[in-house]
């Protein structure tokens, strides 16, 4: 059996049709690959933003209560070093360019890894002049912020420089690099082949080419149209109707993403890789717009227009087709549903080489770890032999904010000021009427689970706080 991994990164839930949350974005692809497979209706990140929820996928463990946005580490034991030792073949095709970044180590356990340059801020193009004050799809805010944003608004507008024609673009060129590998690996292969595509669109800027550019533009809009607003609070900075106006550009990019992932998949096809492979397409988080008053992610604020993402699994034999679950999953959940799919145990004992001495890392010794993983395998409630894995989500900014979800109720806390915040999602789906004084009983208990599930994590991990 294969296993491939479609990741679309800041894909807000309501935006993927399949996700029947308003359809505000179509990705007719998308929606026939979850069609054929299981689509869960309540997943969410445990950690955010990008490189937690990567870690994660890939070591099955918890990281906000323990650490934020790191490198891996040398003790982590990563989804494609144990399948390399399993006997894949594996490649990993990404623009998501942080994990690209020195020192990250992104790349460990895959035999192939290919990097597709030049996404947002990525010092990709260094060479080119640019004069960020005569772009029409730019705006600073005319505090101290600018300091910070003018040079990245500036290195995304060399980059952009290469964007010509729509095969230029990022998630074109990542799609094409994927078949590519692919071609080349089934000429050897047609199983036991592992292929993770981490795709960094639909993250801003949002800037897709013609025809997706004016797809969703509101009728008669003549306003400016931001691709890459500052992260922050909206007032006083961009208008409803400019705000509007940049969700249609991100609508668009979601549109474009699809359908490149549909020539993906249509090749997957075509290789007759299709029914003997599990095809998971997720992404990391969503991104706000305007909802709780701010526009990108700049708060560590745990609402559902950021945490709510897509995810859909089709697995090879038709277990599960067509079927819809509510269940709470998250994204801890991914690591070991591959490799409970494969066969796999869920205990690793992992053997690798540590550095003997602090002063001398090239003598080392072997060592091994074992690891249980903290997440679940998703197949039962795939195969409807589960109707629930957890009762509750975990999610989390380290240092910044925790929240506890359940199917009813949504309980934030702010950890720098203390501040508590309480939302029935039955009633308030949005999270926009705070109950946290009204029903102080539901709140306490929630975090009392809360704090079990932090407390648990971080003792086993040998963290004092």
């Amino acid at each position: 059996m294969n296993v491939v991994v479609i990741v679309t990164d800041s894909l807000r839930a309501d935006h993927t049709g399949y996700m029947k949350l308003g359809g505000r974005a179509r990705t007719p692809n998308l929606d026939r690959l979850a069609a054929e497979g299981t689509v869960f209706e309540h997943y969410y990140p445990e950690g955010l933003p990008t490189l937690p929820v990567r870690t994660a996928w890939w070591t099955g463990l918890w990281t906000f209560p323990v650490h934020g946005w790191r490198p891996f580490q040398l003790s982590d034991v990563l989804l494609a070093e144990v399948l390399w030792d399993q006997g894949y073949t594996s490649a990993l095709v990404a623009d998501t360019y942080h994990l690209h970044k020195p020192v990250y180590g992104a790349g460990r356990g895959f035999d192939t890894v290919i990097w597709i340059r030049g996404q947002e801020y990525d010092p990709w193009i260094v060479n080119v002049d640019v004069d960020l004050d005569a772009s029409p799809h730019h705006r600073l805010r005319g505090d101290e912020s600018d300091q910070h944003w003018r040079p990245l608004f500036e290195q995304y507008l060399r980059n952009a420089t290469t964007l010509r024609r729509e095969q230029d673009h990022y998630i074109a060129r990542t799609v094409t690099a994927a078949i590519e590998w692919l071609e080349q690996a089934t000429q050897r292969q047609k199983d036991r082949l592992f292929l993770w595509v981490d795709c960094f669109d639909p993250h801003e800027a949002w800037d897709p080419p013609e025809p997706y550019w004016s797809m969703y533009k509101p009728a008669g809009y003549s306003g400016a149209e931001i691709i890459d607003p500052v992260p922050g609070p909206v007032q006083g900075y961009m208008t409803p109707e400019e705000v509007e106006r940049t969700r249609t550009l991100y609508a668009g990019e979601v549109t474009l993403v699809d359908a490149w992932v549909g020539r993906l998949l249509d090749r997957v096809r075509q290789l007759g890789l299709y029914d003997n492979t599990l095809i998971i397409h997720v992404s990391d988080h969503g991104e706000p717009f305007g909802e709780h008053g701010i526009i990108r992610k700049a708060m560590a604020l745990n609402y559902d227009e950021l945490v709510h993402a897509p995810l859909a699994i089709r697995h090879p034999q038709g277990v599960g087709a067509g079927t819809r679950v509510s269940a709470l999953v998250q994204s801890v959940d991914l690591m070991p549903t591959i490799l409970d799919f494969l066969g796999l145990p869920l205990t690793l004992e992992q053997q690798y080489r540590a550095p003997a001495r602090d002063l001398f890392p090239q003598d080392m010794v072997a060592a091994t770890k074992t690891v249980e993983l903290e997440g679940r395998s998703l197949l039962p409630l795939i195969a409807g032999r589960q109707r629930k894995i957890r009762d509750f989500a975990y999610i989390g900014h380290y240092g910044r904010s925790w929240t506890i979800r359940s199917d009813q109720w949504s309980f934030h806390m702010f950890l720098p000021n203390g501040e508590r915040q309480l939302y029935d999602l039955c009633d308030d789906p949005s999270e926009q009427r705070d109950v946290f004084k009204d029903q102080q009983p539901i709140a306490r208990d929630l975090e009392l689970e809360l704090r079990r599930l932090v407390d648990t994590v971080r003792r086993q991990r040998g963290v004092v706080e």
